[in-house]
């Protein structure tokens, strides 16, 4: 099977070697980055929502202790959120609080410029590597002259044509998880948003 595949890669080139190489680092940040998503609490809206109706119920210091020890990123906005607007005068507040968000919200997108860079580069790489090997293919074709053998040629063009099918099955799989991270980030800076507000909507005296 190893024997097969590497076989095959060595057909496309250096091009299908690099695509390879590029389709694992997509697996990789892939998982990794559902992972960190994962650990940043990204689908666990829940503690922040019952946080933010303790708050808005008035009981501001149980709020406080409900998000102490979380590590998720709603739960840290909204215990610098909290904190601030008690402590601090609200313009002061809001400032820390926009700040602590830009800070989760960077922390969340952390890695989509490799996965967008792969978007870019991977049908390019494929596009070139198609065009070495139409060249050779060609190059072939005019040493031979009259004696030119057409499935010789068929298959140079096949091989060839590999690396740009190779290039687009890793960018649209990587586009596909590009946007949808980028649907989780959205969602969260909205979810962020949203609860700041009525931490300070509800917390003015």
């Amino acid at each position: 099977m190893l024997t097969q595949i590497a076989q095959t890669l060595d057909r496309g080139g250096p091009a299908l070697w690099a695509i390879a190489a590029l389709s694992v680092t997509t697996l990789a940040l892939v998982l990794w980055k559902v992972w960190r998503l994962w650990r940043m609490g990204a689908w666990r809206a829940a503690p922040a929502e019952a946080a933010v109706t303790r708050w808005t119920d008035g009981a501001r210091a149980e709020a406080i202790a409900a998000l102490s020890g979380r590590t998720g990123l709603r739960a840290r906005v909204l215990r610098v959120a909290m904190t601030e607007r008690t402590a601090r005068d609200e313009a002061t507040a809001r400032e820390e609080t926009a700040r602590a968000a830009r800070a989760a919200l960077h922390e969340a997108r952390g890695g989509l410029r490799a996965l967008d860079l792969i978007v870019t580069i991977a049908p390019l790489i494929g596009l070139m590597g198609t065009v070495l090997g139409m060249i050779d293919a060609f190059q072939a074709l005019q040493a031979s002259g009259s004696r030119a053998d057409p499935a010789a040629l068929a298959g140079g063009i096949w091989e060839a044509l590999l690396t740009t099918a190779a290039g687009m099955g890793v960018a649209i799989p990587a586009s596909m998880a590009l946007s949808w991270f980028d649907s989780v980030a959205d969602r969260l800076a909205h979810d962020l948003e949203d609860l700041a507000t009525r931490v300070f909507t509800a917390g003015r005296d």
